[in-house]
């Protein structure tokens, strides 16, 4: 994919991340700071220029779909359009307008649109079945009713998984990392003695600047300016060093937001929103370097997953 069709792309996602008109601040600085990051890759696209022409509505859906003539980079882009409206749950009916729209001007017919909407949905169901609906509020002392040593473990384990989950070339991979990142918190806060629901969680995520819409945006955009969209599964060896950042970061951004949650949880939720942040600043960065460690783990698990797999561990207790 050259860099026209690359901008033409992430064009679209970053119109799908806005369909709904619901972000809220924090959303779009977060994709305003990932569009700066990306565009800063050697050969890449101005990805902060489409981020400024998206939000001035000087960006066209159709300009973007007629520059992409190959039917597999047309559907490639209507698939990342359906995880980027699912990724902070099931699309609304905007999103679902938009899809519409997206696929007219991408000349695609349902035969080709309905499985990848099957498939946006399932991801989005992921994140529901991480926590429960409606909050029980805490239920015990914030004391850990588990080992801290074990939920240092659990939280190294789910970053090693998201770490794998970056290594893979389907669309869906990305997407199941926001519902493990839920599920881990999920699970902290009830060994502290907190029946935590979506909302909270998805708010904790907001105020660390781990936004939802944002990171999945994040993870493909890596994937995309990277070259490992669609890439066979067997070629993972080679894609290791291409993947480094991409996996990197959901290392460390799982594993920094699983110990910030611990510790939120443990001192009974006292921690304020700019302490919140800090902390998870100071724990993202040493977590990245720390990535490098566990490759071979990662490497491994890579190898193992498929979707029924990962749909299997956010679903299982």
């Amino acid at each position: 994919m050259n860099p026209e069709q690359q901008k033409a792309v992430l064009t679209i996602a970053l119109l799908a991340a806005f369909a709904d008109g619901a972000n809220d601040e924090r959303e779009r600085e977060e994709i305003r700071r990932l569009a700066e990051s990306l565009g800063a890759a050697p050969g890449a696209p101005d990805v902060a220029g489409l981020y400024r022409d998206v939000l001035l509505k000087r960006a066209g859906l159709q300009e973007a779909a007629a520059a992409l003539a190959e039917p597999g980079h047309r559907q490639l882009a209507y698939e990342m359009a359906v995880c980027v409206c699912d990724a902070d749950g099931r699309a609304t009916e905007a999103e679902r307008g938009f899809l519409a729209g997206l696929a007219r001007a991408l000349g695609l017919d349902a035969g080709v649109t309905a499985p990848l909407d099957r498939q946006g949905e399932a991801m989005a169901e992921l994140a529901e079945a991480a926590a429960p609906a409606a909050a029980a509020g805490p239920v015990v002392a914030a004391t850990p009713n588990v080992p801290e040593a074990e939920l240092d473990r659990s939280i190294l384990n789910y970053a090693i998984l998201n770490g794998a989950l970056e290594l893979l070339p389907q669309s869906w991979a990305s997407m199941a990392i926001i519902p493990l990142q839920m599920k881990m918190v999920y699970r902290i806060g009830k060994a502290h003695g907190y029946e935590l629901d979506q909302g909270h969680i998805r708010e904790l995520l907001a105020t660390l600047g781990v936004g939802l819409t944002s990171q999945y945006l994040e993870q493909f955009g890596r994937k995309l300016l990277g070259g490992l969209l669609g890439k066979a599964a067997g070629g993972l060896g080679r894609q290791i060093g291409r993947a480094a950042t991409g996996m990197a970061f959901s290392f460390a951004t799982t594993y920094a937001l699983g110990h910030v949650a611990k510790r939120y949880y443990a001192g009974g939720r006292q921690m304020d929103g700019a302490l919140l942040k800090e902390t998870f600043r100071n724990l993202f960065e040493p977590a990245k370097r720390m990535q490098a460690e566990y490759l071979p783990q990662i490497r491994q698990q890579a190898d193992s997953l498929d979707m029924a797999k990962v749909m299997s561990l956010v679903r299982g207790q």
